[in-house]
């Protein structure tokens, strides 16, 4: 597998397999775990050849000590790479990928001060820019993403929308835990007991699902839920909101026909977890 540093790489590289006329393309921010290998294992069934990208992005990050504690482990994820047959990882300098700090400002609208966009201010733009470069330097023909970050795939598709990039998102359903937990690379901060503990999140997830199937309304329903926190002082909800999946809008009413989304983020342990549940 060979190590990327710079655009040029990324072209010189694929000049070189001029027979693969599809290419994936995984962007991570590194600390990998199964559910990136799993999309990278989609996408080499889908496509001729695969490029991850391992960067961490400085400017999605709202919190300077959540970037510096970020989890950074390259020799670890490069030999996981290799192990699944990906092609090539793009693992650039802050400076490649931002020779001087952009200027430029994506605004995604009702995205921007919902959930995630209300509680990371700057966060979407960030991603916004980053994604735009990485698209514009690899030119994969189809993007893979994990459905856990629910309102970061929104946004992606969005950018994918509005500013027409010639590519096909691929959404894929969440891996987790044997015990429900959704893999993340930030479950690295955690306790082994930690971990276990963290299933709640994923409970409630559940708990919501079945309160709204069994005749609640969201409003009702949340009620609930934020009870089932406040007797779990350990856990520090931000949000926990109900959907509808097309639009990540606040539902009033369920609609047992129509999809839904509940979405979550929480600190525990002193580390933000977020998840969500489809259905």
């Amino acid at each position: 597998m060979k190590i990327l540093k710079t655009p040029k790489d990324i072209i010189d590289f694929k000049s070189g397999l001029k027979t693969y006329n599809s290419w994936g393309f995984v962007p991570t921010m590194g600390a990998l775990h199964k559910g990136h290998i799993d999309l990278v294992k989609k996408a080499l069934a889908e496509n001729d050849g695969v490029i991850c990208s391992i960067f961490v992005n400085p400017t999605q990050f709202n919190n300077k000590t959540d970037l510096e504690k970020y989890p950074r482990t390259f020799e670890q994820d490069f030999a996981l790479l290799t192990e699944a047959g990906c092609n090539a990882v793009f693992a650039p300098e802050v400076e490649t990928m931002y020779p001087a700090l952009p200027n430029l400002r994506i605004d995604f609208g009702n995205l921007e001060h919902i959930m995630e966009g209300e509680f990371r201010p700057g966060h979407f733009n960030g991603v916004g820019i980053v994604v735009s470069k990485l698209f514009n330097m690899v030119q994969p023909t189809k993007a893979y993403f994990g459905q856990k970050d629910i309102q970061q795939v929104a946004v992606v598709n969005r950018l994918i929308q509005d500013l027409g990039f010639q590519l096909e998102l691929v959404i894929c359903e969440t891996i987790r835990e044997e015990n429900g937990l959704a893999m993340s690379s930030r479950n690295r901060r955690l306790t082994e007991s930690g971990k276990e503990k963290a299933k709640f999140l994923y409970e409630t997830l559940k708990k919501g699902q079945s309160l709204l199937q069994d005749g609640k309304d969201p409003a009702h329903t949340k009620e609930l839920i934020l009870n089932l926190y406040k007797s779990k002082p350990e856990f520090k909800l931000e949000y926990y909101e109900i959907c509808d999946f097309e639009n990540l809008e606040p539902l009033q009413t369920f609609k047992p026909d129509k999809k839904t989304a509940i979405i979550l983020a929480a600190f525990f342990e002193e580390v933000r977890l977020i998840d969500n549940l489809v259905f």
